[in-house]
């Protein structure tokens, strides 16, 4: 493997007579004392480019803690612009602490005196020696065992003392002050021996010190409620943080809270499903034993990144479920009931705006599709801020009953048509669990995005079609100009499609030209204020009248036509023309 790297070079340069064996530097530690026969006095460095440790050194003998180039400049009191990653513009986060001219320093040697033979064993019977405890400071002090947590000017103020049998039953010796917020780190000095690397964040100081037996560089929390008070500036210069928690809901909500934080610099240690409640570092220590370490780097290996993106599996599975989706029949029956339209569109999928003249019957053809599709089974949202709501169900019910809305409101209806009338209500009936219509006036994206939950959870269907009428009706509280509310509004249909399977159709206005008339022949920009249309809309779509808007056409011999002018899948031109369906409120196709 090449090693011209700038990482393998500075150690190279700085380390003479090393070699390299498999991608790591052994030779002697420049830092211990040269003490003759102590052949465990040797500095190992990873070079291993592809690895989350390049550049990692550490001593065998733990005589100084190990850390990544720029710690390694410091120790050898080197040029720090020589290190690979120096930045002479980083500014530091440094704790804004006034330290105390007293600490516990001798305490804490006092008390890592007084380790007994039955604590040593304790800890080796999770895979920690002495060398380790001693590196780490670990004491006694004849009940409790004490975990010095040394702040950044290298002195210890506060100590966590906890019962070796009965974790619970525990205290913090030493200045209060240092037992809470910011200091409350445990190996933190770690963090500016990692920057440009790696560093792990772990709750418990156990489970801490399982990672620093096997040479692993972290920081460690005593629960995870306290790393809410790691901030990102403090460890702003870490490249990759590896975060490892208890297994339990409490440690992990607050895993992935930190994580959020963070951001893609965070992967998360995640146990096996089958391990238990609580399971940790130190259980799975005692229980590995000599397996203890594949494990762990079984675990580097498998931990994912908080990234803002979904990963390359839960993409091709998202991607196959769509496939197989859209070839069962919940995607096939997103059909208008229009065989021309259907054909012409493929069906009824993706945002579908549909623009028209006044009296053309815009409201009353998306009505008959929205009410069809319902009757089909389809869950229907519509958004009206143009009939209200009780006509929308008196013209469906006259549709499906074929009276007409006197004949509705009559009292005298002949027994025929009672039964007709009987049969219609029914069907309404039937069918309104799937047609939902909503008035409010106020409705936003996020309310939206409930009533399609709820509707799709109440139907058990993966797709559903919402219908407003109209665009340019829809409430833009939040928005100065109407031109960038509807632009918004789209921008949000876009991402409520794409996120829940939704189709739209959408009544858009169209623009009068200079003399107030409409064009004759339609296209994108027919359509009123339309923004950011030719963008959004998959198919855009106006409906015109073949018959003058101005004379008396009677109901019965009106018939308009239905243009696609744009589609990002299909052919525009006319897709066929629709005579009035007087006096049923509703629309038949004709055969062209």
């Amino acid at each position: 493997m090449d090693h011209s790297d700038p990482i393998s070079r500075f150690y190279l340069n700085h380390l003479p007579g090393a070699e390299i064996t498999n991608s790591l530097i052994r030779t002697s530690c420049p830092f211990c004392s040269k003490e003759e026969g102590d052949n465990k006095k040797q500095l190992v460095v990873f070079l291993n480019q592809e690895s989350f440790f390049h550049g990692y050194f550490r001593c065998l003998s733990h005589c100084r803690p190990g850390g990544f180039p720029l710690h390694f400049a410091r120790l050898k009191n080197v040029e720090p612009s020589s290190a690979p990653g120096y930045d002479p513009d980083r500014l530091y986060a440094h704790s804004a602490a006034d330290y105390p001219p007293q600490n516990i320093n001798n305490d804490i040697i006092e008390y890592s005196e007084r380790i007994t033979d039955e604590l040593y064993e304790r800890y080796k019977s999770i895979g920690i020696n002495a060398e380790t405890l001693t590196e780490m400071r670990i004491g006694y002090n004849g009940r409790y065992l004490v975990y010095p947590y040394i702040q950044e000017d290298g002195n210890c103020y506060s100590a966590r003392c906890v019962h070796p049998g009965r974790p619970e039953d525990l205290f913090w010796h030493g200045d209060e002050t240092f037992a809470t917020g910011p200091f409350k780190i445990f190996n933190s000095a770690e963090i500016e021996r990692c920057e440009n690397g790696t560093l792990f964040i772990v709750e418990g100081e156990d489970n801490l010190l399982t990672l620093k037996q096997l040479g692993l560089p972290g920081i460690g929390v005593a629960s995870a409620n306290d790393l809410n008070e790691l901030k990102a500036e403090r460890l702003a210069w870490i490249r990759t943080l590896f975060l490892c928690v208890n297994k339990n809901p409490d440690s992990d909500n607050a895993a992935r809270e930190l994580a959020t934080r963070m951001g893609f610099k965070v992967r998360l240690i995640r146990w096996p499903e089958t391990a238990p409640k609580n399971y940790c570092l130190s259980k799975m220590a005692a229980e590995e034993k000599k397996n203890f370490s594949k494990k762990v780097f079984q675990l580097i290996k498998e931990a994912k990144a908080f990234s803002p993106f979904p990963s390359p599996a839960k993409e091709f599975i998202s991607f196959n479920e769509q496939l197989n989706l859209q070839g069962g029949d919940e995607y096939k029956s997103m059909l208008s009931g229009f065989p021309a339209l259907d054909k012409a569109l493929g069906g009824i999928h993706g945002i579908n705006i549909v623009g028209g003249t006044p009296k053309t019957g815009k409201s009353c053809f998306l009505i008959q599709v929205a009410a069809e599709m319902a009757r089909n089974k389809v869950p229907v949202l519509y958004y009206d801020f143009e009939n209200g709501r009780q006509k929308i169900y008196q013209r469906t019910l006259s549709r499906i009953s074929r009276l007409s809305v006197e004949e509705l409101c009559s009292e005298n209806l002949p027994p025929e048509k009672q039964q007709q009338l009987v049969a219609g209500m029914e069907e309404l009936r039937k069918t309104l669990p799937w047609f939902r219509v909503i008035t409010d006036r106020h409705v936003t994206p996020e309310t939206m995005r409930r009533h399609i939950d709820f509707l799709r959870h109440e139907t058990n269907n993966q797709y559903t079609m919402v219908v407003i009428d109209s665009l340019h009706k829809l409430p833009f509280t939040d928005f100065s100009e109407r031109r960038t509310g509807i632009d918004a509004w789209l921008r949000q249909l876009e991402a409520i499609r794409d996120e829940l399977n939704v189709s739209f159709l959408v009544i858009s206005e169209l623009s009068r030209g200079k003399e107030g008339h409409y064009d004759a022949q339609p296209h994108l920009g027919s359509f009123k204020a339309s923004g950011d249309i030719e963008y959004s809309a998959d198919n855009a779509m106006v409906l015109l009248p073949e018959w003058d808007s101005f004379s008396d056409t009677p109901m019965e011999k009106r018939v308009n036509s239905l243009w696609l002018v744009a589609s990002r899948e299909q052919s525009p031109g006319k897709v066929a023309s629709y005579k009035l369906d007087y006096p049923y409120w509703g629309f038949v196709e004709n055969e062209d």
